[in-house]
């Protein structure tokens, strides 16, 4: 019987299982994944500055990309260069290292949770596995006690037959057509002739219209001259969480005696659905409470979950005004004018790490929404995070 048994073995499941090996050896893990691999099939990204010297550590392991030499957004009115150095980590990767690194009995792929209590889990298969302590970071789910919109994207992985010329990623390239949705695309150079490109809206509908994506993605690179072949391909929809009932929320979830993380429980950036450094923190912090504690476990993230949605109220507020302010087609304004804004400031937005001063900020000066229509945003009720 182990320790603990960990429901979910993406991003936030892997690294709690991996810090919890770390910090508590004494401890035995069983990281119990539906899928044949840990991480599906994702691209997780960050800047350098997301993440402290224990985070850093945390993800050495994995092999990933770095870029140095800083990145570039660009909208239909302004370009710029930001020094701030990028990472990332493909779920491939990230699956090689954790079955390189955590003991061959935690490794439980291929196995999908049909049920779970404060004692165990059943299998799909029938088979029972009671552990000590359980913490269930499975995917999140779409709620009606939540509310915002949806962040839908498509990303391939390109090989072109010269080089591309990117030499920094791109953040976000605006300087598109917006097609009834805020509409960037992303760019990773992953070799002198292979590119990462995604791209991604802030819609009010999470649909991914694969078909019409990939054939903007062609277009993108048609207009650059780039003849491609694809290597892979990943799509994604993620909430952006704009307000909602959090308790009533994390209420629906509740299971006596499982801790609810990662995503699933509310461990994201609301605005901008970066996982990757609170998933780092929250599995050091997972960890120590571990070694300290396990039948504290349930409470103690419980009591964290609620202090990040604290925590992170006012990316919620901005949220709310991108989409139920700006119209739809008008909604790369906002970014475009946050992008003027002093880079330290943009940095610390990124981290979730907002001074006072730096709220204070970005909502002073020109609004980039009617401010009738913000003040009516502010005070009226969002759409409910549900899919259909």
């Amino acid at each position: 019987m182990p320790d603990i048994a960990i429901i979910g073995g993406g991003l936030a499941g892997g690294l709690a299982a991996l810090a919890i090996t770390r910090a508590a050896p004494q401890l035995s893990v069983s990281l119990i994944e539906a899928g044949d691999s840990f991480g599906g099939n994702h691209r997780w990204s960050w800047f350098e500055g997301d993440l402290g010297p224990q985070e850093a550590a945390l993800l050495e392991p994995f092999e990933k990309t770095e870029w140095t030499g800083g990145n570039d957004v660009r909208f239909p009115a302004h370009e710029r260069r930001l020094e701030g150095n990028y990472r990332s980590l493909d779920s491939r990767d990230f699956d090689a290292a954790l079955r390189r690194l955590l003991p061959q009995e935690a490794i439980r792929t291929g196995s999908r949770v049909m049920g779970l209590d404060g004692n165990g889990v059943t299998l799909e298969s029938g088979e029972r596995i009671a552990a000590k302590a359980l913490i269930d970071c499975r995917d999140a789910v779409p709620s009606e006690h939540l509310e915002g919109g949806w962040q839908v994207f498509l990303g391939q992985h390109l090989r072109t037959s010269e080089p591309h010329g990117i030499d920094r990623p791109v953040i976000m390239d605006a300087a598109v057509e917006q097609p009834d949705a805020y509409r960037f695309v992303y760019l990773l150079p992953l070799g002198t002739d292979e590119i990462f490109v995604e791209d991604t809206y802030y819609t009010d509908r999470p649909v991914v219209d694969a078909a019409t994506l990939r054939d903007r993605i062609a277009d993108y690179c048609a207009q650059r001259g780039w003849q491609t072949e694809a290597l892979h391909e990943e799509t994604g929809i993620l909430p952006v969480i704009t307000g909602g009932d959090f308790a009533a929320y994390r209420a629906s979830l509740a299971n006596p005696g499982v801790a609810v993380a990662g995503a699933r429980g509310g461990f994201v950036h609301p605005l901008t659905s970066y996982t990757l450094p609170i998933a780092a923190q929250n599995a050091l912090a997972i960890a120590g409470a571990a070694a300290e504690d396990l039948a504290g476990l349930p409470e103690f993230v419980e009591d964290r979950a609620h202090a990040h949605w604290k925590r992170t109220a006012y990316y919620r507020l901005l949220g709310k005004m991108l989409f139920e302010a700006a119209e739809p087609a008008e909604r790369y304004r906002v970014f475009e004018r946050f992008y003027r804004l002093p880079e330290p400031l943009i940095s610390r937005f990124y981290a979730a790490r907002s001074t006072p001063l730096d709220k204070l900020r970005i909502l002073t000066g020109r609004p980039p929404v009617p401010v009738g229509r913000a003040i009516k945003a502010l005070l009226g009720k969002g759409a409910p995070l549900v899919q259909g």
